[in-house]
């Protein structure tokens, strides 16, 4: 049987809502051991950071969006749920 641990991705917008069309994004890996902030971007690119997540042994197995409400087409933030699994320690 294996045990997991559990991590979350926040990737939100950062900037303003309005004509900028390259809003800054944080990302922001809540994990056992504390909430790490991976840095801003100046445009939507969570591939490195999921990328950063995959190189530390963790599985993204779900998704969810946030869009702003009466903008159907402008994300406000994207959540990645993780887990690895626990070395057994025999």
């Amino acid at each position: 049987m294996t045990n997991w641990e559990y991590a979350r991705l926040e990737y939100r917008a950062a900037g303003t809502l309005g004509t900028d069309r390259f809003m800054d994004w944080t990302a922001t890996f809540h994990h056992p051991g504390g909430v790490l902030r991976w840095g801003t971007d100046e445009r939507f690119d969570d591939l490195r950071h999921l990328n950063r997540a995959g190189a530390a042994g963790w599985q993204s197995y779900d998704r969810a969006v946030i869009h702003v409400q009466g903008e159907p087409h402008r994300l406000s933030s994207v959540t990645y749920s993780m887990r690895r699994p626990i070395p057994s320690v025999e």
